[in-house]
């Protein structure tokens, strides 16, 4: 049996974490034969719910759930780990301007960023999922001169998962013959889901399915989808979420497929010509654990257009924060 690794998992009694944990002590991350530690970290209020989630993955008897460390102590949550799954983050409360969001999360990721910076394993993988995703990651980033940007991603597999799933409903195939749909920039509503580069079974996607749809209904739906399913179902995604999460971190750690590239918002190098220092989404391969932007991708106007209204956006969103940085 291998050597445990170490996994951090951040508002760890939340619905995305309820969804997310017992997949991991499964195996689904990185393999049945791969034991874990979890470092479950939560607000001193939230503490007893989260003793009920550790007494069901108990009640679990998974195999290769070596140990489960609870804590409302970022420097305990995590120190040595080779993973951390940033989940937590405040929601956006009743009269909460977008700019009160970001300043509350500036708080609680600055200071995860600095126990990160402190404790954490020096080549550890942080996922950041709670929302603003791609700004709170961001933050963290800027609270952790240690270690390298390269570090930190934000999530928008979920987004890449929901155009390739619209896709395939559209054209009539399995989501597994869709290959290099893309998401620029932001996990909001000003994100781009561009499948002018898509392939299904082999073929360009937009010779198989109407240009009008693209842009009318595909769009505004990944964009939407969000809200979509909290006006449906009363909360917000969490079990597509915990996927998303799980498949970003896996495919960060075991690479992409020959052929496929997948989407992951990390600190824009210029490509593209996307304003450095932004936590942009990008089209991205993955070989031994490094993440290497696509290059040379073209680009037409309609693109570019899209591309620089969700960059607009993240480079408001650091601007409302750069004193916190």
């Amino acid at each position: 049996m291998k050597n445990p690794v170490d996994i951090a998992v951040t508002g760890a009694a939340g619905q995305i974490s309820y969804a997310l944990l017992f997949r991991l002590a499964a195996g689904e991350f990185l393999g049945e034969d791969q034991p874990i530690n979890l470092y479950l970290l939560e607000i001193p209020s939230a503490m007893s719910a989260l003793n009920g989630v550790v007494m069901e993955l108990n009640d679990c008897a998974y195999p290769l759930l070596n140990r489960v460390i609870t804590t409302d102590d970022p420097n305990v949550a995590f120190h040595n780990v080779d993973y951390a799954f940033l989940v937590g983050a405040r929601p956006r409360g009743a009269g909460m301007e977008r700019k009160d969001l970001l300043e509350c999360n500036a708080e609680i990721f600055s200071v995860q960023g600095k126990a990160l910076n402190e404790v954490a394993n020096k080549n550890v993988k942080v996922l950041v999922t709670g929302n603003p995703a791609n700004t709170n990651a961001l933050i963290a980033l800027n609270n952790a001169p240690n270690l390298k940007s390269k570090n930190f991603t934000a999530m928008t597999m979920l987004d890449h998962n929901r155009t390739i799933n619209q896709l395939a409903e559209k054209s009539g195939v399995k989501a597994t013959d869709i290959k290099n749909v893309i998401i620029w920039g932001n996990h909001s509503n000003t994100q781009y889901p561009d499948i002018h580069h898509a392939k299904i079974k082999g073929q360009n996607a937009l010779d198989l399915v109407d240009n009008d749809w693209f842009i009318d209904e595909l769009i505004p739906a990944i964009q939407q989808r969000g809200a979509t399913v909290i006006k449906a179902r009363g909360q917000s995604s969490a079990a597509s979420a915990a996927t998303a999460a799980i498949k970003q971190m896996r495919l960060w750690a075991l690479g992409t497929p020959d052929g496929d590239w997948v989407s992951m918002a990390l600190l824009s190098d210029g490509s593209y010509g996307i304003e450095k220092g932004l936590i942009y989404s990008f089209p991205v391969t993955v070989s031994q654990g490094e993440i290497s932007i696509v290059q040379g991708l073209d680009i037409n106007a309609l693109s570019l257009e899209k591309m620089k209204i969700t960059e607009k956006e993240l480079h408001e969103e650091k601007e409302a924060i750069k004193h916190l940085l």
